[in-house]
């Protein structure tokens, strides 16, 4: 019986090596090819020089050692990371007639893509906490808001961002996959993977949505309850100054969280049917490519202590470039 059991495991280790997924991405759309490789080169150099130039910008200027910038560096590293982890082999796939990707490569590109969305979404939630803190107890702002419950925070979003994604990755694992098969997506997500599986994949499919529902509606109930306490605040200040002051400090960040909740509910929401998967792709490319260049563009353009910060490191540039 043992026996049998192993050699079991041992043909499906076997039918798992030999594995080969092919990323069908745009692959419909030939003509579009070359103008989307162009695009989302553009907005992958901005996205790299956006984040990578937020947390060098927060860095150095000593006026935005505070914990909302903290925060903020720590989003602009995981918008870095996810965007390095998907947009390569998105504009590889985009110029190249091999699209293949290794089982292993699928796999390990999956278990980063899912860490870097999950701590995204607590991110986002440790941030609006944060704007509660200032906007409603700005007297115990700084007390409240300790550099150590700051880096407890963010230890905490990414401590359990990886438990998520080693769950995720493991269920992934008990499937079995055969030979070569086309995935219709240009990453590798989860319901396209489980999509071309060779086995059952319902109670790991249950298992997933039970924990990424979790995520989405304990991260959301943070924002949205953080939120209703800033508003009631903020609509009893007495004058119409410190109400345009406060809701200014949140806009970006609410903009930041329309933009990624809005699209995570509407690829919730959207059946999948193949009448469907072109609308599930456009969202993932918006969800993949474009949140991750918008975040430091918002930041950076609605933010005066940012703007006046990147204007002093150009000026001391060009000063030193000068002598």
């Amino acid at each position: 019986m043992h026996h049998s059991g192993a050699s079991i495991y041992r043909t499906q280790e076997n039918q798992t090596s030999g594995v080969t997924f092919i990323l069908l991405d745009f692959s419909q759309y030939p003509e579009l090819q070359v103008p989307l490789f162009l695009l989302f080169l553009t907005i992958y150099t901005v996205t790299v020089l956006g984040n990578t130039g937020m947390i060098l910008v927060i860095r150095v200027n000593p006026k935005l050692h505070t914990p909302m910038y903290f925060f903020l560096s720590h989003l602009s590293f995981i918008d870095f990371c996810y965007s390095t982890v998907e947009t390569p082999k998105l504009l590889e796939n985009l110029v190249v007639e091999d699209r293949t990707i290794s089982f292993p490569g699928c796999i390990l590109q999956f278990f980063f893509a899912c860490i870097f969305v999950v701590s995204e979404m607590f991110m986002l939630a440790v941030m609006a906490y944060d704007q509660f803190v200032a906007v409603c107890h700005p007297l115990l702002y700084t007390v409240a808001m300790s550099q150590k419950l700051c880096s407890l925070l963010v230890a905490t979003s990414y401590s359990w961002c990886t438990d998520c994604s080693l769950t995720f990755t493991y269920i992934l694992l008990t499937l079995s996959f055969c030979g070569t098969k086309f995935i219709n997506n240009f990453v590798c997500e989860h319901a396209a993977i489980v999509a071309v599986s060779c086995s059952d994949p319902s109670v790991s499919q249950k298992i997933v949505f039970v924990i990424a529902t979790f995520n989405e509606i304990s991260s959301l109930m943070i924002i949205l309850a953080s939120y209703v306490f800033i508003f009631i605040t903020v609509m009893k200040m007495p004058s119409t100054g410190g109400h345009y002051k406060a809701f200014s400090t949140c806009a970006s960040h609410l903009t930041t969280i329309t933009s990624f909740h809005g699209t995570i509910l509407f690829l919730y929401c959207v059946p999948t049917t193949k009448n469907s998967w072109l609308m599930i792709k456009v969202a993932s490319v918006f969800y993949t490519v474009f949140i991750a260049m918008l975040n430091p563009l918002i930041y950076s353009l609605r933010n005066k202590d940012v703007k006046e910060a990147v204007r002093k490191l150009i000026n001391t540039q060009l000063f030193c470039h000068k002598i």
